[in-house]
């Protein structure tokens, strides 16, 4: 941290089902608009589920390249709005995924269409994009982006470097949707989270992208401010999470930013709509924020995105820097009845709330026990 209360953040993008850029997706948010639709990609005789939060760019069946191809439409937006140079040189580029281009290798396998082994990492592409020779991969499941940004504001703590660009990434495959069909017996109609008639998650599909600085330069623009970041890894099982290492995460990432959950006024919450990970996250916060936060409005916009994966936890982070901006937090939708554990919190539902917004709180946690929570600051 600097003196200044944090890392300044100068640009975003994003893509998502449900709109081509930040202001879209927080539109769309705003006004409840959910991005499910029936599935374009797969053939869905193949499965009990048909319907995906896919972005809808396509005419007719797959194609390969589309989560390289999201990345750099998210990545040239931040650069864009941070009014940088395109050209990153030695710049970090640090890319939280899932499934990297995995698609693309269905789609080599099955069908046969081209796919050069050099295209599966997004380095190739970021290279020749952006030319920048500085890039770096984390698979780390649906916490992929934040451990990024850990890095990221490592790099720049220790002085390595001046200035980073943190991204997230994942486009829909085949297999995931086959396992996905497969776990879940009863295909969701929709994404619920803390919904007590919950069906489980609905995969979607998008990118995310910031640039953070290691100081905030004369006359730029500073959107906000990332104030701290903790990861853990706890190994407890290969799918159940573990309540009691979320709540470390969530109580580490305030110890980094110099908070306590008191201070805070927006939770983005992870939110799958599983019954495991909801339970295990109200749970968590149950631990540290107490049964009923008096202050803390919390949202889970995966309700309208579907589970973007690697992308999510940024994805969360620029709505959160956007409805501090705004004053207003998006609704979660599909909650009509919270379970136990989530009953006390203040949990938007339906429509927008205004609100005076100052700190915020990201989670993103993944299979394997892969835990991340930022704390970011608006811009005063």
């Amino acid at each position: 941290m600097n003196a200044a209360g944090g890392r300044p953040i100068i640009g975003t993008g994003a893509v998502a089902a449900i709109g081509g850029s930040p202001a879209e997706i927080f539109e769309s948010l705003c006004a409840g608009k959910s991005g499910l639709a029936p599935m374009r990609g797969f053939d869905r005789s193949f499965y009990t589920g048909d319907r995906l939060f896919e972005i809808d760019n396509r005419d007719g069946g797959d194609v390969p390249g589309r989560a390289t191809a999201f990345l750099l439409d998210a990545i040239t937006q931040a650069l864009a709005e941070a009014g940088m140079d395109e050209q990153l040189g030695d710049i970090p580029v640090l890319v939280g995924t899932g499934l990297r281009e995995l698609r693309s290798v269905e789609l080599w396998a099955r069908d046969g269409v081209p796919m050069s082994p050099g295209r599966l990492h997004f380095g190739t592409a970021l290279r020749e994009r952006f030319g920048a020779t500085n890039t770096h991969t984390f698979s780390n499941a649906c916490s992929a982006s934040i451990y990024a940004l850990a890095l990221g504001t490592d790099l720049l703590a220790s002085g390595a470097a001046e200035t980073v660009v943190v991204a997230g990434v994942d486009a829909i495959t085949e297999s995931m949707v086959g396992m996905a069909d497969r776990l879940q017996s009863v295909a969701p109609d929709t994404v619920r989270p803390f919904d007590r008639n919950r069906r489980g998650t609905v995969l979607g599909e998008g990118a995310s992208a910031i640039v953070l600085r290691r100081n905030e330069n004369p006359g730029e623009r500073c959107l906000g401010r990332v104030r701290g970041v903790a990861v853990n890894c706890d190994a407890h099982h290969a799918t159940a999470p573990a309540p009691a290492n979320i709540a470390t995460a969530i109580r580490e990432a305030h110890e980094r930013a110099g908070t306590a959950p008191e201070d805070i006024d927006l939770v983005m919450l992870h939110g799958t709509g599983t019954h495991a990970n909801d339970a295990a996250e109200a749970e968590a916060m149950r631990t540290v924020f107490g049964a009923a936060p008096e202050k803390t409005l919390m949202t889970a916009m995966k309700s309208m995105t579907g589970h973007t994966s690697g992308a999510s936890g940024v994805h969360s982070l620029i709505v959160a820097l956007r409805a501090m901006t705004q004053s207003v937090v998006p609704p979660t939708i599909g909650l009509d009845d919270p379970i136990d554990d989530a009953a006390g919190f203040r949990v938007v539902r339906n429509s927008p709330e205004a609100a005076n917004l100052a700190l915020a709180q990201v989670n993103a946690f993944g299979f394997g026990g892969i835990n991340a929570v930022a704390i970011v600051a608006a811009q005063r």
